[in-house]
């Protein structure tokens, strides 16, 4: 009885200790959050104003790795093309964690009117373009050096390893090049040492530093498919001696709404098909010989998703059949659902409403954009959440996510900094099984 009251004893001492340290590092926490403040919200600045596209992050990487490299991390560069990975080992035995911010602007001309506004440009499909941070890229690299920063300082009071992933081409690589998360996952990201789980966050047009989050499916899988309509050249005022592409192609674009519409079960996962390009045609008095359309399937659903290819390529083939044309379909997998594990989910909410109140944290509606973080997903459990950027007065009028009026409120800044390190940290100090 005696050695069973000393055992319960030494238990609950230690579970008073761990609390204490975790209090501690909260505070630490909290603390230095307040005091990188200005640091990240120049390095946000900077970022903003100097955007590159995917692929092609030569100046944010080179910034990103001198950074760590000063903080003490091994660094290593050139990963995925432009990607930096950092590793920074606590003074405690324990677990890894991983933390992640992709850095790539978009081809958009922006258009707020800010002192650090982007003008530049770049090369996008072999044309010149605008480039801006019109997703928000450029507040999550901000985030993730400010929290290396604040880890850095607290290491010997971490129980575990926190690896700090900077990726490249999360909107997609160049056509004919590889990059992005898979990229990451191919060229060793979740090795040396291995990953045992994986945190992100994006900036949405929600109230500055509220979050929201969903377990299982928060955000579609993302499919881009390709048809080539093919017909047959005649002139423009004798159209019934050839066969014509475009009038093909305008039948397939209203079958396909059929596929959402009348053949998937909408109560049981929402799916979209859009047509987001349709060229054919160079004068108005010729029926041209083809028309090429591209397009986007987005559904939560691994069977749904299957079936859709197997009818979107039904669709178009017998569509243009029934005209006299013939259609080619392809269609070429991006991103799977991204998916929050419901156990890591339920173990780590509770941080994030201890940290930013639980008022500022709720469960959010699943949304039919994608984001590749999903592969790392599929390696390990990883827990990705949206976080509000947006004032409180602008809500409801906010431009959206690629839009070349998004703006993003440095109040999501801290907020930012303070999720993903309690996270990490909590991550690590919780016991293990």
């Amino acid at each position: 009885m005696r050695r069973l009251l000393l055992i319960t004893l030494s238990v609950t001492l230690v579970s008073k200790l761990e609390g204490q340290t975790g209090s501690r590092l909260q505070v630490e926490i909290d603390r230095r959050a307040r005091e990188l403040e200005s640091k990240v919200v120049g390095w946000r600045r900077d970022f903003h104003q100097n955007p590159e596209l995917s692929n092609r992050e030569f100046r944010t990487s080179k910034i990103v790795a001198e950074h760590l490299q000063k903080l003490g991390m091994e660094v290593k560069t050139g990963v995925a093309h432009t990607g930096v990975v950092g590793v920074l080992k606590g003074g405690k035995p324990g677990p890894v964690v991983a933390l992640r911010a992709d850095m790539d602007a978009l081809p958009v001309t922006e258009e707020v009117d800010l002192p650090f506004k982007s003008t530049a440009k770049g090369q996008y499909n072999g044309q010149e373009v605008g480039v801006m941070h019109a997703c928000g890229h450029d507040n999550h690299v901000a985030i993730l050096m400010g929290v290396a920063e604040m880890l850095s300082a607290m290491k010997a009071d971490l129980p575990g390893t926190v690896k700090f992933i900077f990726q490249p081409a999360e909107e997609n690589p160049p056509p004919g090049e590889e990059g992005g998360a898979p990229m990451m996952l191919k060229e060793g990201v979740f090795d040396s040492p291995k990953v045992d789980a994986i945190f992100g966050l994006h900036v949405f047009p929600m109230e500055v530093g509220h979050i929201e989050y969903r377990s299982g499916g928060l955000m579609a899988s993302s499919d881009n498919f390709y048809i080539n309509v093919r017909g047959r050249q005649t002139h423009g005022a004798l159209p019934w001696n050839g066969v014509d592409p475009i009038v093909a192609a305008s039948q397939i674009v209203l079958g396909i709404q059929t596929l959402t519409s009348r053949q998937t079960d909408l109560t049981l996962t929402p799916a979209v098909v859009t047509v987001g390009i349709m060229r054919g045609g160079i004068r108005t008095n010729i029926v041209p010989d083809s028309v090429e359309m591209a397009g986007t399937i987005r559904t939560f659903d691994e069977r749904v998703r299957a079936q859709l290819h197997e009818r979107l390529t039904k669709t178009a083939e017998a569509i243009a059949s029934a005209s006299g044309a013939t259609a080619t379909v392809s269609i070429q997998k991006m991103a799977p659902v991204t998916y929050n594990n419901p156990a890591l989910t339920d173990r780590m909410i509770p941080t994030l409403e201890r940290v930013l109140g639980k008022d500022r944290v709720k469960v959010g509606q699943p949304t039919t954009t994608a984001e590749d973080f999903a592969y790392y997903q599929q390696a390990v459990p990883g827990l990705f959440f949206f976080i509000g950027g947006t004032p409180k007065d602008r809500l409801g009028q906010a431009a959206p996510n690629h839009s070349p009026r998004f703006f993003v409120d440095e109040g999501v800044l801290v907020p930012g900094m303070r999720a993903l390190a309690s996270l990490a940290v909590d991550y690590l100090s919780a016991p293990r099984p």
